[in-house]
């Protein structure tokens, strides 16, 4: 049985500001099929822009506010949504408010770091 809490993980913090929990994937275990990460985004912070030429990836968000583009097209995204990403799609999240964006992110096939690429 694999269950973790955010407790038990060590999380990554990224250097342009991300700090990733990851629950569940082929680095953390517990699936093979999906990975599952909670990520925190402080204020004033955003992920690099990127797309997975082989996840599809989905995005929940948990606490906060902030905005997602999507292949050029940006949406306000807040506690509740889901946001579906598919294949090679670019996008990036950002934090444009005064707290916390706290979301989920599930990947299939798993993620890995080489499953992004990064986008100028």
């Amino acid at each position: 049985m694999h269950i973790k809490n955010t407790a038990q993980i060590s999380p990554f913090e990224s250097a342009h500001g991300e700090v990733v929990y990851e629950f569940m994937g082929k680095a953390a275990g517990g699936a093979a099929q999906h990975s599952l990460a909670q990520i925190v985004l402080p204020p004033g912070k955003a992920a690099l822009k990127h797309y997975h030429p082989v996840a599809e990836e989905s995005y929940y968000i948990l606490s906060g506010e902030g905005r997602v583009v999507l292949d050029g097209e940006s949406r306000i995204v807040s506690a509740g949504d889901a946001i579906a990403i598919p294949v090679n799609v670019v996008h990036q999240i950002f934090n444009d408010a005064t707290e916390n964006l706290v979301f989920l992110a599930i990947c299939a096939p798993p993620w890995t770091p080489d499953c992004s690429v990064f986008v100028p």
